[in-house]
């Protein structure tokens, strides 16, 4: 067993009499990448939340490396390492690609050492050919792409991912995959996703969300067979 990056113990999270996230503990290790999948209300999207410091839990304890950042905000838990991607873009649609790469840099390493980040970034991320274009002007898979580049420029030991593949097109899901196992080199990574296909592409272990509480968790090839998951969530032509 490698380290524990990420730990949740009797995580639960309540909106007056609804149970959104239900005593759940979860593990993962150093390096390891997990899809969050379940149907809508399941839960998923409020653990989400509650990981990365977009919501204060009712009960329960987060742990990153075994420090506690249950009520970290979080800028407060991106200091540590951490690196997230939010549904609501965090870029800047008037400045350039390379501009809001920089920017990112910035935060973490001296202006020289930002530069040369940011071009790495860049080449990495195959973005060289709109490197100078202003956010505003790309197409959606650009931008989800851009903001995968923040989230990279730090060198996260953590990534935290919610729906990086929506509304994209295959050629598009076909390179976040690339680029999402290229950061899973270096960093542990959690994605909340809806997209099935995406899921069976990328991931290895999965864990099920259901009515706010852990369902199942195995290897995907296993879940997305499982009668129970099934039911609750694929339906029957999944």
């Amino acid at each position: 067993m490698g380290e524990t990056v990420l730990e949740t113990q009797g995580l639960t999270m309540r909106f007056g009499g609804v149970i959104a996230a239900n005593n759940v503990d979860f593990k993962l290790q150093a390096r390891e990448l997990r899809c969050l999948i379940g149907p809508n209300g399941a839960g998923k999207s409020t653990f989400f939340k509650c990981i990365s410091g977009l919501q204060t839990p009712t009960e329960g304890q987060v742990y990153m490396r075994g420090q506690e950042t249950t009520r970290w905000m979080p800028h407060e838990i991106a200091s540590l390492g951490v690196g997230i991607k939010t549904q609501t873009p965090n870029v800047m649609d008037a400045l350039s690609v390379f501009e809001n790469i920089w920017l990112a840099a910035r935060r973490f390493h001296a202006p020289s050492d930002a530069e040369r980040k940011t071009q790495e970034i860049i080449e990495r991320l195959a973005l060289g050919s709109i490197a100078r274009k202003d956010l505003g002007q790309l197409a959606h898979g650009e931008r989800q792409r851009v903001e995968l580049g923040l989230v990279a420029v730090g060198d996260p030991w953590l990534v935290l991912l919610d729906e990086p593949a929506a509304g994209m097109s295959a050629e598009d899901v076909a390179r976040m995959t690339e680029i999402i196992h290229e950061l899973n080199k270096t960093a542990a990574v959690v994605i909340v996703e809806h997209d099935m296909q995406f899921i069976r592409s990328i991931a290895e272990k999965v864990t099920v969300f259901h009515q706010g509480a852990v369902l199942m968790e195995d290897h995907v090839d296993r879940v997305l067979s499982d009668p129970t998951v099934r039911n609750v969530y694929l339906g029957k032509k999944a």
